[in-house]
């Protein structure tokens, strides 16, 4: 049997991605976002409305970077959710993380956390089923210790998921299975 539950943002796990943008004044602004994906290859999608600091930033600065949150900055990445650059000028400051200016757009990279995409701004969309930033991955750079051959290893990311069942993040490590491989035996 099946039971009816309260109907949410009901996707898990979501991604824990930080959002990077600078302020008018230079300093760094990043937001979590959980509602991002990629449409392409090389192009992302972030449901975030226009009333975000950092919807704000990206439309004027043309740029934003990306980064996947890890276990080891839970505390950091769950503090940019909950205070807005909108009431707080210099939120960054305060996490103790350190930042770098990418070399391709004008957006921070987020140095301690695994792997960050760096993206030029495309667009906005806002109608009846959401809202968004569209941008372009220029280049996605990673953590050395989190490469091996030239190959990320996921476990070694130590990403962590969303839950908006219980408001809750979770570790993403364990490998389960090979991706267009395990079906083959169904075939």
């Amino acid at each position: 049997m099946r039971k009816t539950i309260k109907t949410t943002e009901a996707i898990f796990p979501m991604p824990v991605l930080l959002i990077a943008t600078y302020n008018e004044d230079g300093s760094v602004n990043v937001m979590n976002a959980a509602w991002g994906m990629m449409i392409d290859r090389d192009i992302i999608a972030l449901n975030l409305t226009e009333s975000h600091k950092t919807v704000k930033n990206i439309k004027e600065k043309g740029a934003f970077s990306v980064s996947i949150a890890d276990v080891k900055h839970v505390k950091e990445a769950d503090y940019f959710g909950m205070i807005s650059g909108n009431n707080v000028k210099d939120k960054f400051s305060k996490s103790g993380l350190t930042s770098s200016k990418s070399e391709l757009v004008n957006a921070p990279i987020i140095n301690e956390l695994p792997i960050c995409m760096e993206c030029e701004f495309i667009e906005y969309q806002n109608n009846s089923y959401g809202a968004g930033v569209i941008g372009k991955v220029l280049k996605t750079t990673a953590r050395e210790d989190i490469v091996n051959n030239d190959i990320i290893d996921v476990e070694k990311i130590n990403a962590i998921a969303f839950d908006p069942y219980t408001h809750s993040y979770y570790q993403v490590t364990k490998k389960v299975g090979n991706a267009f491989k395990d079906g083959l035996e169904i075939k």
